[in-house]
Parts: structure tokens; C-alpha cells; sequence
């Protein structure tokens, strides 16, 4: 009897990896990819724990405990980098989550498949470009002697704006040039979700006598409230990290404007240039992906609490 079960199931597992060994084979390159670009590196967390050391590397290096995260709670910019790095993401978020969607709508009613893939390619060019780019784009228009703005004002008799020496314009402009950048990523994705609802909605709607602006209120946006509140979720998961490129090279580290561009990105990466030390880069490091990992479960569960199929676990 022992032998039989023995045999069944050699002969079970036979089959199962004759009917799914290629698969796995298949997915073998990217699993042995994502082992070692996202497990091998987490050794190094502890790097944001230890008074590292390179002749001692990594495991010989002495530990410290939390002393390496003083440096973002101890410095007197620890405030202003927080505030500005939530802030600026939460501007980020309502913005997006308004223009994507109402784009979305807008691309959806156009009938012309030529014109939707036109407007399409051209929304999503910006997404493409480097932020160096953007930078140079922006100081094309921002600058104080050669740029677009003040070349016109001063063609009218007005004064210039010192952009790059005033803080108050820049949250604005920040919002505006990421809200540039990443407008037509954000919009192809509601896109895709409008693209895949059922006609017959609308055109029941429409026998009803309901208006695009009603057709949109009680039946587009339901519909994308999933795809919405997903990508919400997702985007509070990073509310703690900020796009170091927007921050560092739109502004063009200009000092005068720290008090309200610096975010933890940009500031951790000033202090590793000047002290040279990995340690509170990982410490900064680790510190906002905890922080960010408890932000988006606090978030998937208010989700949940109120709607529970929306949530993403």
C-alpha cells in the first residue's frame, strides 16, 4: 500500500512538472531578477542601524541603534523638509486626481480613433522627458533676463519677477510643472478603465434624457471610483518621498528658496554630498519607507471601513 502512495505520487509530481515546468522556467529569469535587484539589497538596511565603516563592511561595522536618524529629527530643518515633502504631495494628489480624470472624460467623448491617439501620444510626451529637460524648460520660461514671462512683462512697461529669488510663487510653480509632466500618465490610465465600460449605460441614460454632465456625474465617475481609490492608495504610500528631480532641478538649488522647495529627498542628498556618510542616507531611507508602508495600510483600512471592495487587501 506504501508503495502504491509512493508511486502515485511520484508519478503526481512527474506530471505536474511536465504541465507547468515550462512556465516555470519561463519565469525563472525574473524571478532570479527581482531576488536580486529587491531581497539581496535589504542586508544593507542595516547599514541605517551601524556606525558603518568600509575597511569593516557592512557585517563588522559596530551598531548604534537609532543614533543615525538623529540627523532628521535633531536638525532645526527637520520641520520645514516634513511639511513641505506631505504638502506638496497632497497638492499633488487632489490636482492629478482632477485634471487625470477630467482629461480621461474628455478623450473618451472623442469619436475620431486617429485624433484620441494623436491627443494621447502628445499628453504623455512630457511624462517621457528627463527632468533635466523640464528644468530647462521651465528656466526658458522662468528666467530673469532671457525668459518668456519676463520678456513679456517687460514688453508692456511691468516690472520683473525675480523667480528664482522669490519663494512664494513656487509651490504653484511646482504643482503646475508635475501636474505638466504627469497629467497624460495618470489620464491613460482612467482612460483605459472609461475605454473598457459597458455602451450600455450611456445609452440607456440617454433614453432616459440624461445630459453628458449627468451622464458623467451618476455613471462615469461611479464606475471609475475603484480605479480611483486605488491609485489614491498608492500614491499615499509615497506621500512620504517626493520626486527628487521636480525639487532639485526645477529650482535649479537655488538656496534662497530652501524654506519652501527642500523636501527630505533633497536635503538628505545636500547632506551625503557634503559629509560623504551612507549612514543617513539609509537611515532617511528606511525611515520614510516604514513610514510610508504604515501611511498606505492606515489608508487601505479607512478604505475598507467604508467600503469594502474598494480596498486593495
Amino acid at each position: 500500500m506504501g508503495n502504491q502512495t509512493s508511486l502515485a505520487h511520484k508519478k503526481s509530481w512527474k506530471d505536474t512538472m511536465k504541465q507547468w515546468g515550462p512556465v516555470f522556467l519561463l519565469g525563472l529569469p525574473g524571478f532570479i531578477y527581482i531576488f536580486i535587484n529587491n531581497y539581496m539589497p535589504l542586508y544593507g538596511l542595516a547599514i541605517a542601524f551601524k556606525d558603518y565603516r568600509y575597511d569593516l563592511g557592512i557585517s563588522g561595522s559596530p551598531w548604534v541603534g537609532f543614533k543615525n536618524f538623529e540627523f532628521l529629527f535633531a536638525t532645526k530643518d527637520a520641520w520645514v523638509i516634513t511639511r513641505n515633502t506631505i504638502l506638496y504631495n497632497l497638492a499633488f494628489i487632489a490636482v492629478d486626481l482632477v485634471c487625470s480624470v477630467s482629461l480621461a472624460i474628455f478623450l473618451n467623448e472623442i469619436r475620431s480613433k486617429v485624433a484620441k491617439k494623436v491627443y494621447q501620444t502628445l499628453i504623455l510626451l512630457p511624462y517621457l522627458m528627463s527632468m533635466v529637460v523640464v528644468s530647462y524648460l521651465a528656466y526658458a520660461f522662468l528666467g530673469d533676463r532671457t525668459g518668456i514671462i519676463n520678456g513679456f512683462l517687460n514688453s508692456i512697461g511691468a516690472k520683473s519677477i525675480r523667480f528664482y529669488q522669490t519663494q512664494k510663487y513656487w509651490p504653484f510653480i511646482l504643482t503646475f510643472v508635475n501636474e505638466w509632466r504627469m497629467i497624460g500618465y495618470g489620464s491613460i490610465i482612467y482612460l483605459s478603465t472609461l475605454v473598457g465600460l459597458g455602451s450600455e449605460y450611456f445609452e440607456a441614460a440617454e433614453i432616459d434624457g440624461a445630459g453628458k454632465l449627468q451622464q458623467i456625474r451618476y455613471i462615469t465617475l461611479p464606475l471609475l471610483k475603484p480605479t480611483i481609490i486605488m491609485l489614491v492608495t498608492l500614491s499615499m504610500g509615497r506621500i512620504f518621498r517626493s520626486d527628487f528631480g521636480l525639487f532639485y532641478q526645477v529650482p535649479r538649488n537655488q538656496g534662497l528658496l530652501y524654506d519652501i522647495t527642500d523636501t527630505i529627498d533633497t536635503y538628505v542628498f545636500r547632506a551625503l554630498l557634503q559629509s560623504g556618510d551612507i549612514r543617513l542616507s539609509s537611515a532617511a531611507a528606511f525611515y520614510q519607507s516604514v513610514v510610508c508602508f504604515i501611511t498606505i495600510l492606515a489608508f487601505n483600512a479607512l478604505v475598507r471601513r467604508n467600503n469594502r471592495e474598494s480596498a486593495l487587501f
